[in-house]
């Protein structure tokens, strides 16, 4: 039987419990950061100020549309 690999990942080493989870946050907590500064040198979240502006132009611009339709079909 394959005793190294029993009880890995359920806390039947004692203590070491806590260490298991303290470690497995720490390594969440690298792979966010890791994501959060591949996204910044993408360039992913750089440039969102642009893209709302383009957004909120184009949401504008359906409004317009939305009440030139409405209008007209107020006088048929």
């Amino acid at each position: 039987m394959a005793y190294g690999m029993m009880g890995t990942g359920t806390g039947l080493m004692g203590g070491f419990e806590l260490y298991g989870f303290i470690l497995n946050i720490i390594l969440i907590l690298i792979v966010v950061a890791v994501v959060i500064v591949l996204l910044n040198k993408s360039n992913y979240m750089a440039g969102g100020n642009e893209q709302l502006t383009r957004i909120e132009k184009d949401m504008e611009d359906v409004k317009k549309t939305v009440e030139e339709i409405k209008n007209k079909l107020d006088e048929i």
